[in-house]
Order: structure tokens, then C-alpha cells, then sequence
């Protein structure tokens, strides 16, 4: 089987793998690679070596070498470790997360911050300056987060912060979601 897949990969670990193992800090994937794989396989596809082989685009005989330790996944570290990283939580503990961030209210104290310089546009126009932006998210913003499961949905939820910030507030208006756009690898996460 060809090693290209179609899809496109996202460069380093990607958002939602940052907000999993920020919210669920006991939860990360195991450091080892070969347990990686196990756990891929086995929570991911339900324990088929040859799903997992079909959805990475190698041989089914390659992910048993990732598992017994024989080959390393080059190729796919970054994939296999952001995999790993989303079966570590089930839905339950991601709901029940959420619903722990909602009774926190408009005071979640968890922030992030996005680096600005030239990170994102606000209409069409450079935001360029050397700070960066901080944003204190809602209980309901980071519950939004627990219960995300693609990259897409992160990266929205992020922009509507933003808008947010930039409003003053969502009751001023003037800026949207569709406004902004950012470096993914460039937002970190604080608080308790």
C-alpha cells in the first residue's frame, strides 16, 4: 500500500491534541510508540490491525512492527501520537468535564493565549504587533473544548473567543468568528 493517504496531515501535534492533554492532564498518550500503536488499535479500530493499516495507508504486517517494537513510526509519529492522545478520553469523561467547565460560569480560569504577530487578520488587514493576546475563557467556551473531537472545531471556538474579546464582549457586536484567522501551533493554554 502507498504511504499517501489523501488527507492532509497537520504539521506537529495540532490543537486539540494541546486542549486534551491540557484539560485532561492524566489522560496524555503513553510516551512509548509501541503502546501508542496498541492503544490506537485496540480503541480505535475495535483491535483491527488491518482497519488501522487501511487508515494510515501501510500494510497490516507494518502495524505489528509498530506494536512489537521492531519498526518505529516515522513517518506517522505525529499522527499516531494525536490518535493516542483521543482514545485516552471517552465521551462520558469529556461530558462530564464539560459539565464541571459550564458551573464554573463566565469565570472558567482557564486562558489562552494566541500569539499575534502576524498570526491572524482582522478584514483582510495584518493584525501586526509584537504582544500577543490573551483570552479568559468562558465556563461554556471550555466546555465547548472538552467536547470537541476535530481540529476544526477547536480552531472555531478559539475564533469566536477572539471575536469576543476584540467586541469587548458578545453583547457589542462589530467583529465575528469569520474575522480571524491563526496559526493553530501558535495558542497555549493556562488556568486550573
Amino acid at each position: 500500500m502507498s504511504g499517501d493517504t489523501g488527507e492532509e496531515e497537520i504539521d506537529g501535534l495540532g490543537m486539540n491534541v494541546r486542549v486534551k492533554e491540557f484539560l485532561f492532564r492524566s489522560r496524555t498518550a503513553p510516551a512509548r510508540t509501541t503502546t501508542q500503536a496498541a492503544h490506537v488499535r485496540d480503541r480505535k479500530f475495535n483491535g483491527s490491525t488491518a482497519a488501522m493499516a487501511a487508515a494510515y495507508g501501510v500494510t497490516p504486517r507494518t502495524v505489528s512492527r509498530w506494536i512489537d517494537g521492531t519498526r518505529k513510526p516515522v513517518k506517522y509519529a505525529d499522527r499516531l501520537h494525536r490518535d493516542a492522545t483521543e482514545v485516552q478520553t471517552t465521551a462520558r469523561g469529556r461530558e462530564r468535564k464539560a459539565r464541571e467547565m459550564e458551573a464554573r460560569g463566565d469565570r472558567s480560569g482557564i486562558g489562552a493565549r494566541v500569539g499575534r504577530a502576524n498570526t491572524f487578520q482582522i478584514r483582510g488587514s495584518d493584525a501586526v504587533r509584537a504582544r500577543d493576546v490573551y483570552l479568559d475563557l468562558t465556563g461554556a467556551q471550555v466546555a465547548d473544548l472538552a467536547r470537541a473531537t476535530e481540529e476544526s472545531q477547536v480552531q472555531d471556538i478559539i475564533k469566536q473567543a477572539l471575536a469576543d474579546y476584540f467586541n469587548g464582549g458578545s453583547v457589542y457586536g462589530g467583529f465575528s468568528a469569520d474575522d480571524f484567522d491563526f496559526d493553530i501551533n501558535d495558542v497555549d493554554y493556562t488556568g486550573n
